[in-house]
This record gives C-alpha cells, structure tokens and sequence, in this order.
C-alpha cells in the first residue's frame, strides 16, 4: 500500500502514472530482500541535498553486492523530470530504488549486473511544525557491521525499526530511543537523533551501528557555522532524561520535536526552532 498519494513512478526507461508494478516474484529482491533506497523531498519547489540522496543509494548498492546501474548525474535528472507533472506548492517524497534481479547457483549470492531500479515519486505533507513527538525505550538495538548491512540504507534493516514503533506505540508512545550493542543510545526507531543541554548540542558519536543521516549531516554544518556548539559523542539515556530539548532529524520531516522520553516532558525550545528555520533558509539558497 502505497503511502502518498499523486503517484509516479519511473521504470524500464520511461515515468508512469501511479504505483506500477516494478518486481517479479522470482526476482532476488522479492525472495531474499536484496533491496537499497533513499528518500529525497521537494517542498516548496526545493530539493535539498538531491545530488548526496542519489549519490548515497549507489553506495548502499555496492554493500549490498547489488551492481548500481544509474550515474548519480543521470539520476537526478530523471527526478527532475518526473517532479514536473507536481505543483511547486506539492510536498513530494522521492525515492530511487535498486533491487537484485538473480543471485547465484544457490541463490544467495546477487549477480553481478543483474540489478532492477525504480524511482517512486508520492505527494506528502510536510508535518506541521509543532507536531512533536514522544519517545520510549524498546528492548530491540540497532545492529553491527558483523550482523547486518548498517552501512546501507537497506530494505532489510527495516523489520527491526518496525519492531521498535510497535513496541513503542503499545506502550503509548510514538517512537522508540533505541540502544546500541553496547547500550548507548544510537538514534530512534526512524531518524537521527539531538538534545540540547545549556545551550550546546549533543548528538550520538557515528559508530558503524546506524545511518548518519544526510539531513543530520547538513544540520550539524547550519548549526557550527551559526556558532552553535555541536558535540558527536557517546551519550547515554540518562543524557537525554537530563536534556533541555530533543529533537529527531530525518530527510521525510527534516527536525521532528520530541516532547517526551518516557516520564521526562520537554518544551519545544528555542534551538529546535532555530535548527528548522535554518535548515529551510539553507535549502533556499542551495543547489541540489
């Protein structure tokens, strides 16, 4: 089922009206889960960091031995050409796709130029500013190199984040802060994670279990080059029990505001306002 609506989608050379049909059921994808993506958006006619998003699924290909068939150039024109059936004032999230189309005599292994690609483009809103969030802890973590591809932003990871939010949306709450394997707190159940304290920025130190995000990334420079002091360390949950504010940094919201983690409440406060408005003043004068 889809998730937005006004649909495109681009497959076997051309952009189609709707959600096509783009995988077989003897393809290595469907069977083993052989799947790379990246999510970009155009709001407001804006497509921030589209060349980093289409440069960044190539590369979760190649971890997962799929063979990447599109030059990021390339790409980003076939996005720029689907955009133009959208209105400027369309929310659209975009997002290319790779998938293996055959593996080897055992199946497991994915050939070597056998490979399906997809862009999928879908109308949806922006989260209105004030909508915040809510945290809980969830006995599932993230994973390491050793037992799953974190350094991809595969299909594949994404039955445990689903395990999180369920586990976190039982209990009440609307996302889940979720540990390394050492028990450090890594990011939550869908996005990066921030908190303020005294006026300075902390952020989980990029230690090979989760996805540093690009959106992450591009707050981090607004942040420094504003003179905001931005520390990537290790940070426990008492850290954010302790914070003045935190917020979530994902490419489908951009800054989500979290007003509880747990029984500990926060006010949407002036740095996760500033950190929004920021971001946005960057996409409006930045290139791709």
């Amino acid at each position: 089922m889809a998730t937005g609506t006004k649909i495109k989608t681009y497959y076997d050379g051309a952009w189609h009206d709707g959600d096509i049909s783009v995988i077989k059921a003897a393809d290595h994808g469907a069977w083993l889960g052989t799947t790379v993506f990246d999510g970009a958006r155009m709001v407001d006619g804006l497509t921030p960091d589209l060349e980093a998003h289409c440069a960044r699924i190539n590369r979760s290909a190649k971890a997962l031995m799929i063979t990447p068939t599109v030059e990021t150039a390339d790409m980003i024109e076939m996005v720029r050409e689907g955009l133009k059936s959208y209105d400027r004032t369309d929310a659209v999230y975009i997002r290319p796709m790779y998938w293996a189309l055959a593996g080897d005599d055992l199946g497991i292994v994915p050939l070597k130029d056998a490979t399906g690609f997809a862009i999928s483009l879908e109308q949806i809103p922006m989260a209105p500013p004030e909508a915040a969030t809510t945290l809980t802890r969830t006995r599932f973590r993230r994973p390491v190199l050793e037992d799953n591809v974190v350094n991809a932003k595969a299909g594949c990871l994404y039955p445990n984040n689903a395990r999180m939010m369920v586990e976190a949306r039982a209990k009440g709450f609307g996302n889940a802060l979720v540990a390394d394997a050492l028990g450090n707190v890594a990011e939550s159940a869908s996005a990066n994670a921030f908190m303020v304290k005294d006026g300075e920025v902390f952020t989980p130190i990029p230690n090979g279990t989760f996805l540093a995000g690009i959106t992450r990334a591009r707050h981090i420079e607004n942040m420094r080059a504003d003179g905001i002091k931005v520390h990537e360390t290790v940070l426990s949950f008492e850290d954010f029990h302790a914070a003045d504010e935190v917020f979530l940094s994902g490419n489908m919201m951009k800054v989500t505001p979290v007003k509880a983690f747990d029984d500990t409440q926060y006010q949407i406060g002036p740095i996760t306002r500033h950190v929004r408005d920021m971001y946005w003043d960057w996409a409006a004068t930045a290139r791709g």
